[in-house]
């Protein structure tokens, strides 16, 4: 199945800056302005960490201690507040009605990676120059950068923020997420892996002998965040292609002093450039799987040339633990749809993919139709296997320990139809298959055997042919051939029409 024309897809609503987003959210009652002074001392980062565990409204916090004028916001894209609209916060980012289920943001996205993009226009100036710091000026530390767990190595001035890169000769333009801890005013460090985009990108200022130009954008319009998690492919700016998504430019400025461009209405802009020489100690942090590793890594330095931001700006926080929050929300949306794509280009049919962000990254699920045994010529496990493999061969799928597959009659975001068919359709010895030497991510904390590939890793960290690789798990879930379908014992399949007619006609809430 290919891309959508985008006359086709559905009306959407561009939100162009955080500030308009939260102003949306807030006409919702999914936004909690915290007047009352706070800490960057852990308190903030445990408020966000309870929000996020409990389904609370945004706080937006104003009276940080210490940091009069300057402003936090936690949990933006985590789940909402709304019972009945749990992805509202990912759906509106997107620009669609609160209430879209994620599996359908997951159909809508994949039929739009494939349009053409549309790329963004730059414009003379923008909120984020109302201040411009230079020289002396330079102060990472003026900013209400939270410690956010405890036994954090550091404040990490970018956990929800997002980094432009450029390679040397102009053609690729890279957004992409990834922390970074404060080491003093004018320094940070942080994770630049070799196998993701901002490492390829980074390896081939190495290969020239000059340090890499960078910015780090806070507090863009919230569709900015989604496309800097979404694993598009090599050579792909997100830029243009979310000027495709909204079907309308985005608008940038030009930034102080490196040859990058950013959101104009950015609530903060960090301009400098990646050491080749210089590393320093960094984390550990409370992570995406749920644990805190004591894992402290030398990594490269950034060193800071400018900063611009608005007027009383926002910096946007996310405590990363335990399943819900970004970490889970953005990565298994975006991911998913790729995914959902890259298995329809392969001809395997599909009928959805879930990444169920209470599973952590660790579990992707994809629902195939009844018919499925007419289209493939393979057997059950040797389709469960295809299906498995290809979905890991996907860029930014690494983290998926787990792949599940089951009959489209399960609703892979509802928890109740997965648990049930995993627990009664997968045959605990002949339903777990297993897949050795697949790609994973270095920091899932149950694989022990990874130790080794770190210590190698660690030897020639720039190398940018390196792939973690591990044992993963398959999971059949698909009811047999001859299964007839009605006899599930459910009110949809076994009562008659004119039964199930009756009793919604007459069901009081």
């Amino acid at each position: 199945m290919g891309s959508l024309p985008l006359s086709e897809l559905p009306q959407k609503k561009h939100y162009a800056s955080l500030r308009d987003f939260l102003a949306a959210l807030a006409s919702l009652g999914d936004v909690a302005e915290i007047t009352r002074e706070v800490d960057t001392h852990l308190e903030i980062g445990a408020i966000i960490r309870r929000s996020h565990e409990n389904f609370a409204p945004v706080p937006v916090f104003s009276n940080i201690r210490d940091h009069p004028g300057y402003r936090v916001v936690g949990a933006p894209l985590s789940y909402s507040s709304l019972p009945k609209a749990r992805m509202a916060r990912i759906a509106m980012t997107l620009g669609l009605d609160p209430a879209t289920p994620g599996t359908e943001i997951v159909q809508i996205l994949a039929k739009t990676t494939k349009l053409p993009p549309i790329p963004p226009v730059i414009v003379e100036d923008g909120p984020v120059h109302e201040n411009v710091l230079l020289g002396d000026e330079v102060d990472l530390l003026k900013f209400p950068t939270p410690l956010i767990h405890f036994g954090d190595g550091g404040r990490f001035f970018n956990t929800l923020g997002f980094w432009v890169v450029r390679s040397p000769d102009g053609k690729w333009t890279n957004w992409s997420i990834a922390r970074a801890m404060i080491l003093d005013e004018k320094h940070l460090t942080g994770v630049i892996a070799p196998y993701q985009h901002n490492g390829k990108i980074f390896g081939m200022w190495r290969k020239i002998g000059k340090p890499m130009p960078f910015a780090l954008v806070q507090g863009a319009e919230p569709a900015s965040l989604f496309a800097g998690g979404m694993p598009l492919s090599d050579g792909v700016d997100e830029a243009g292609y979310l000027g495709c998504l909204f079907n309308e430019p985005l608008q940038l400025v030009r930034c102080k002093t490196v040859a990058l461009e950013v959101p104009a209405q950015a609530e903060i802009v960090v301009e400098g450039h990646v050491s080749l020489t210089r590393r320093a100690p960094e984390g550990p942090m409370g992570e995406f799987h749920g644990y805190i590793s004591d894992r402290i890594r030398e990594k490269p330095v950034y060193e800071v040339s400018a900063i611009t931001h608005r007027n009383n700006p926002l910096l946007p926080v996310t405590s990363a633990g335990k399943p819900v929050d970004e970490d889970h929300t953005i990565t298994g949306v975006s991911a998913s749809a790729m995914v959902l794509e890259a298995l329809r280009d392969h001809g395997l049919p599909v009928t959805s993919t879930w990444a169920p962000p209470e599973a952590a990254q660790q579990l992707l699920t994809v629902s195939v139709p009844r018919d499925w045994y007419q289209k493939v010529d393979l057997s059950a496990e040797d389709f469960v296997r295809k299906i498995a493999v290809t979905a890991k061969s996907i860029h930014g799928t690494q983290r998926y320990t787990r792949v599940l597959v089951c009959d489209d009659d399960i609703e892979l975001s509802n928890h109740r139809d997965l648990i049930w068919a995993w627990n009664t359709r997968c045959h605990p010895a002949t339903g777990r298959i297993r897949l050795d030497d697949q790609p994973i991510n270095p920091a899932i904390p149950f694989y022990p055997e990874i130790e080794d590939q770190l210590k190698r890793f660690l030897a020639d960290p720039e190398h940018a042919s390196w792939k973690f690789s591990g044992t993963i798990e398959a999971l059949n879930c698909l009811r047999p051939a001859g299964w007839d379908p009605t006899s599930l014992s459910d009110f949809a399949n076994n009562f008659p029409e004119d039964v199930k007619r009756k009793v919604i006609d007459n069901w009081v809430e």
